[in-house]
């Protein structure tokens, strides 16, 4: 595998796993002073915050729901205003990335069906996010742990998506975690197909816990097949930390050190 050496990606973390654990204002404190630079999944009230601590806000989650999302066109409208406004918050505060969900699979429909009307619903805000430089990020899920029914279940069927826009602000969010427990095959697949990802997000598998010996993915292998395909973007950690949350997110950072 041929390392790109001249481009580095960027760490972030989900502050969701975090919250809870640990004060807000000490946790932006300690990522900073590990290396992060980025964190996510944070209420936009706190976005003054975090900026004051000097960390960008790597994605913003663009709609309500991940259970009824764009594969329904009865959705669109309601998802249309949503994610103006989130592109618009996005673009405000120099925010790369705006996430979106397909929704689960409807019991009548087929899985080009499904694509086809999640790329229709995109297509209403596409050029919105082309001219603000916020990237729309298609959430991979898996559905057969923590989304039962989630119909983005699988780099091939995301890719379908991306490919029917055809458009530089319409990509994937690789979450390895969940595509570890769908198909696998994570550096085969990241190599293969990262010009259609955008954003990645890691969590160990099995537990989505720390990024530790106790699980199955390598992810100082990964991290390096991420580096050599040139990928500057952030890689978001979104594991739920098993004993010190600083001394846990420290580990991760570490660990995709590329």
């Amino acid at each position: 595998m041929a390392m790109n050496t001249n481009s580095f990606f960027r760490q972030s973390f989900s502050w969701w796993c975090f919250e809870g654990r640990i004060d807000l204002e000490e946790m932006l404190m300690a990522a900073k002073k590990i290396g992060l630079e980025g964190i996510e999944l944070i209420e936009p009230e706190f976005y003054g915050l975090v900026k004051k601590h000097g960390l960008t806000i790597a994605s913003h989650r663009g709609h309500d729901s991940i259970e009824s999302g764009l594969n329904d066109h009865a959705n669109h409208q309601r998802i249309e205003q949503e994610l103006l406004e989130s592109i618009r918050i996005a673009e405000k505060w120099g925010c790369p990335n705006v996430i979106v969900f397909a929704g689960d699979r409807a019991a009548t429909q087929s899985e080009q069906i499904g694509a086809q009307i999640t790329a229709e619903g995109l297509a209403r805000v596409v050029p919105v996010a082309e001219n603000a430089g916020v990237t729309l990020v298609l959430e991979l899920l898996n559905s057969k742990v923590d989304h039962p029914g989630y119909q983005a279940d699988s780099t091939a069927w995301g890719l379908q998506v991306c490919e029917m826009l055809n458009s530089p602000r319409v990509k994937l969010l690789y979450d390895i975690y969940h595509m570890q427990i769908m198909e696998g095959d994570v550096i085969r697949t990241i190599l293969a197909n990262h010009r259609q990802i955008a954003h990645y997000h890691t969590a160990g598998n099995p537990g989505r816990n720390n990024l530790d010996d106790t699980q199955e993915l390598n992810y100082q292998a990964i991290a390096r097949a991420i580096s050599s395909t040139g990928y500057t973007g952030f890689i978001g950690h979104e594991f739920v930390p098993l004993g010190d949350p600083i001394k846990a997110l420290e580990q991760a950072f570490k660990t995709c050190l590329a």
